[in-house]
């Protein structure tokens, strides 16, 4: 298999690393030049993923920011070809599906809304690992759930990451269910370590506290638009 990945931070890295680990060819591109080439010094990466070579890939996932998923989407969706499936790995999919399938829809490429349910509180390559995703959930939005040969070839193109089971919805549901359980999680523990009171808990404090605040360590420019 082949697989294309765009954007190298914790996901992207993680995904890289799980399907070279594999035995599988990885393609990737990120904006930071030094990051890929670290990659593929790694070993994690084969070499870089372009509009020419993106229609070989089996498999493209995005894992970029909402906004420049969006981008990319629209910079390279005549080049995706009929191929390879593309998901993108936002963490809200409302917006982001709505773009993928009218580009799948108008350029003739197999697009899937995604998201891995899996991450730490830090960012970046360095953090990425190759088990990131072992029993974890994949939550994907097909462009019909009807479709039991696209979510069986979806299915396998996923397996070398080590999810433990896939959930198939809606791009509404998804966003809905993913407030309450993430985002609304993240905006309260910022809350409660920027509480004006925090500094007077200093040696009151144990692994409650710790559990409490642990996603209060986030990366703000992606959670700001999430």
């Amino acid at each position: 298999m082949t697989l294309g990945v765009v954007g190298l931070g914790l996901i992207g890295g993680s995904f890289a690393k799980a399907y070279h680990k594999a035995g599988h060819t990885v393609l990737a591109a990120d904006i930071d030049r030094s990051i890929l080439d670290f990659a593929r010094l790694s070993g994690a990466v084969d070499d870089v993923l372009t509009r020419e070579n993106v229609s070989e890939c089996d498999l493209t996932l995005i894992c970029l920011y909402p906004r420049a998923a969006i981008e990319y989407m629209e910079e390279t969706a005549p080049y995706f070809g009929a191929h390879t499936v593309v998901i993108d790995c936002c963490g809200i999919k409302r917006g982001v599906v709505d773009a993928g399938m009218a580009l799948a829809k108008e350029h003739g490429f197999t697009y899937l809304g995604g998201h891995p349910m899996a991450g730490r509180q830090y960012s970046g390559f360095k953090y990425a690992a190759d088990d990131l995703f072992h029993n974890a959930p994949m939550v994907i939005v097909p462009p019909d759930h009807n479709d039991i040969e696209l979510l069986g070839r979806v299915k396998a193109l996923l397996a070398p990451a080590g999810f433990k089971h896939i959930s198939v919805t809606t791009a509404a549901d998804h966003d809905e269910k993913i407030a309450f359980t993430s985002q609304l999680a993240h905006v309260v523990s910022n809350a409660y370590i920027k509480s004006p009171t925090a500094l007077m808990h200093r040696g009151f404090s144990a692994g409650s506290y710790k559990d409490m605040t642990r996603v209060a360590w986030l990366n703000p420019g992606m959670w700001a638009e999430l």
